[in-house]
C-alpha cells in the first residue's frame, strides 16, 4: 500500500506549533478524518483497519450508527445543563445499566466524572473517608490516569512524576505479577506466589495492614505490556484484603465493556470488588467515566466532594446507554471471546517461526505480544515494535506499542475476521521486513512510543 499523507504532514507540523508535548505520543505522522466500525481513514483519503479502539475507547466501534442517533437526538433536546443542580432521566437510566453489569452482589451506587483519571481520584476519596484510613496500595508498572491523584497511583513512567511533585502521600507501590518477567525467577510449576510474599512481608515489618485503605489493581495491567496475573494471586490477594478490612478496587478503565469477552475484566478472576473505576469505552469515546461501589461507601462523602459541573452530560449517557445496549443486543462479550482465541493463536503460530516473538497473552480482544533481543534475556525489542508499527501503518493497519516492546492488540469488538485476517497478515510481513533489515532507522524519528 501507497500512503499519500501530504496533508497529513502539513496538519503534523503545525500540531507540532501549536500543542504541548506532554500531551502527545506519537507512532506515525495520521490525521484522522472519519471512521465507520474498525476502519479509519485520515486526511489525505488513506484507509487503515483499526488495531487500537482509540486507546480501547471505542470498543463497539467509530461513529456506530446507534451511538450517533442516541447523540443527535439527544443535542437536540439539550445539551448540557449540570447534574450537580438538577436531575436527568438519562443519568438514572444509566447508573441502573451499571449497577446491573458490574460484577457484585450487593447494593450499589455510581458517581459519575469526565475520565478514568478524575474516577481513581474519587477512589481514593472514597477509601480514605469510608476506612478512615489513608494508605492506598498500587502496582509498579500501573496506570491510571493524569490527575494528581492518578499519576500518584501510576508507576509506570517518569516522565509523569517529573518535576511536578509532591504527589498525593501515603501511595505505596508493589510488584505486579508478571509470569513471563518473574522477578524471583520462578516457573509456573514451582511458584508460590513469591510476589505477593512481598505485601505480606510489608505487612509484617513497616507497612501497618489496619493504615491501608484500599488496593487498587487493573485486572490485566494494560499499559506495561498487557499482563495477566495468575488466577491464584488475585484470589489471594483478594483474600489478603477481606482479612484486614482493606477495600478492593480495580480500574477497568481498558479493559471494561467487553474487551475481555466479559462486561468487565475483573469477572475472568471470580472475585466482587468494593470499588470499580469504569472510562473510556463507556461511552465510546465521549468524555464520561464513573465510580460503582458498595452503597454503604458511596454514602460516606458528603457534597460537593465529588462533582463536576458537566459530569454525565446527558449527550454522552445517551451514548453509553446506546453502546451497553449494542454489547448486548450484537452479542459481543461472546464475539470478543472467540475471536481474541483465534488472534492469540495466530501469533503463537508466528512466535513458532520467530524467535523476536517472546511471549503472547491477553484474554478476549486485549492481547500483547512481546518481542525481545533474545527468549533467553528477555531483552526488550523497542526498536523492532517501533519499526514494525511504523511499517504497518504504512501497509494500512494502525498497531501501536508500550512497555517499550509489547504490541498492542486491542481491535474494535466488531471487527470482522476478514478484517482481522488481513491486520494480521499486515503484522506478519512487517516482522518479515525487520528481520530482514528492511525497514530504515529513519522512521525511529518518528515511531516513539513509549
Amino acid at each position: 500500500m501507497t500512503l499519500n499523507i501530504e496533508y497529513c504532514k502539513n496538519i503534523v507540523s503545525q500540531d507540532s506549533e501549536l500543542i504541548g508535548a506532554a500531551c502527545r505520543v506519537p507512532y506515525y505522522p495520521l490525521v484522522i478524518k472519519s471512521g465507520k466500525g474498525a476502519l479509519i481513514k485520515d486526511v489525505d483519503g488513506n484507509e487503515y483497519i483499526d488495531m487500537l479502539s482509540s486507546a480501547a475507547a471505542t470498543n463497539i466501534g467509530h461513529s456506530h450508527p446507534k451511538v450517533v442517533e442516541a447523540i443527535v437526538q439527544q443535542a437536540k433536546e439539550i445539551i448540557h445543563y449540570t447534574p450537580v443542580y438538577t436531575y436527568h432521566e438519562s443519568l438514572v437510566k444509566l447508573a441502573k445499566e451499571l449497577v446491573e453489569i458490574t460484577p457484585g452482589n450487593f447494593k450499589k451506587k455510581v458517581i459519575f466524572g469526565l475520565a478514568g483519571s478524575d474516577s481513581n481520584d474519587g477512589m481514593i476519596k472514597l477509601s480514605r473517608a469510608y476506612t478512615g484510613r489513608s494508605k492506598i496500595i498500587s502496582f509498579v508498572g500501573a496506570y491510571h490516569g493524569s490527575t494528581y491523584g492518578s499519576i500518584s497511583l501510576s508507576a509506570i513512567s517518569l516522565n509523569m512524576r517529573r518535576k511536578i511533585g509532591p504527589l498525593v502521600p501515603d501511595i505505596h507501590h508493589i510488584n505486579y505479577p508478571h509470569c513471563y518477567r518473574c522477578k524471583f525467577g520462578k516457573k509456573k510449576e514451582n511458584c508460590n506466589l513469591e510476589c505477593l510474599k512481598e505485601l505480606e512481608d510489608q505487612f509484617k515489618n513497616y507497612l501497618p495492614p489496619e493504615e491501608v485503605a484500599a488496593v487498587i489493581m487493573e485486572p490485566i495491567e494494560g499499559d506495561n505490556g498487557l499482563i495477566v496475573p495468575p488466577l491464584k494471586y488475585v484470589k489471594k490477594l483478594y483474600n489478603l484484603c477481606r482479612e484486614n478490612g482493606i477495600l478492593f478496587a480495580v480500574d477497568e478503565v481498558q479493559q471494561g465493556f467487553g474487551r475481555t469477552g466479559k462486561w468487565f475484566g475483573i469477572e475472568n478472576f471470580g472475585v466482587e470488588p468494593d470499588i470499580i473505576v469504569i472510562g473510556k469505552s463507556i461511552a465510546s469515546g465521549m468524555p464520561l467515566s464513573a465510580i460503582v461501589a458498595r452503597k454503604e461507601i458511596m454514602e460516606v462523602l458528603e457534597p460537593p466532594a465529588h462533582a463536576f459541573t458537566t459530569m454525565a452530560n446527558p449527550i454522552c449517557c445517551q451514548a453509553a446507554l446506546a453502546t451497553i445496549n449494542v454489547i448486548k443486543e450484537d452479542n459481543l462479550l461472546e464475539h470478543s471471546k472467540n475471536l481474541g482465541e483465534y488472534v492469540k493463536q495466530r501469533f503463537n503460530t508466528m512466535k513458532d517461526k520467530y524467535p523476536l516473538i517472546g511471549d503472547v497473552r491477553g484474554i478476549g480482544l486485549s492481547i500483547g505480544v512481546d518481542l525481545v533481543k533474545d527468549r533467553n534475556t528477555k531483552e526488550r525489542a523497542k526498536e523492532a515494535a517501533a519499526k514494525i508499527c511504523y511499517s504497518c501503518w504504512e501497509k494500512g493497519v494502525l498497531l501501536t506499542f508500550f512497555a517499550n516492546n509489547v504490541l498492542r492488540v486491542q481491535p474494535p469488538l466488531v471487527i470482522t475476521k476478514d478484517q482481522i485476517d488481513k491486520a494480521l497478515d499486515a503484522i506478519e510481513s512487517s516482522i518479515k521486513e525487520y528481520l530482514n533489515g528492511d525497514i530504515p532507522d529513519e522512521v525511529l524519528k518518528i515511531a516513539k512510543g513509549w
